[in-house]
């Protein structure tokens, strides 16, 4: 997956779980979620969405508000959790 369809699946599950008052594809990579009207229940929503369209799990270390504030934090931590997974050893 390029960076291009990274950022466009996320904007695509946002514009479905985070109740933004504008479309995410308008939205700048660094501006804030929150103040772009997602709320913390709506994270949640955001949050098992992007599980589920990029088949990983969120650990707990991850689970903070500034984890989801915007485009390019989950683009950090998408790529991050992609990258550990592909790292670790097979069971």
């Amino acid at each position: 997956m390029t960076d291009r369809e990274l950022d466009e699946a996320i904007r695509d599950v946002l514009n479905e779980f985070a109740g933004l008052a504008t479309d995410a594809r308008k939205l700048h990579g660094n501006s804030d979620l929150y103040a772009a009207g997602m709320t913390s229940f709506a994270s949640v929503s955001v949050m098992l969405g992007l599980e589920e369209r990029f088949a990983i799990t969120f650990p707990e270390s991850v689970l903070q508000r500034t984890t989801f504030e915007s485009i390019r934090a989950i683009t950090n931590t998408i790529a991050q959790l992609r990258a550990e997974s592909s790292a670790a050893p097979a069971s």
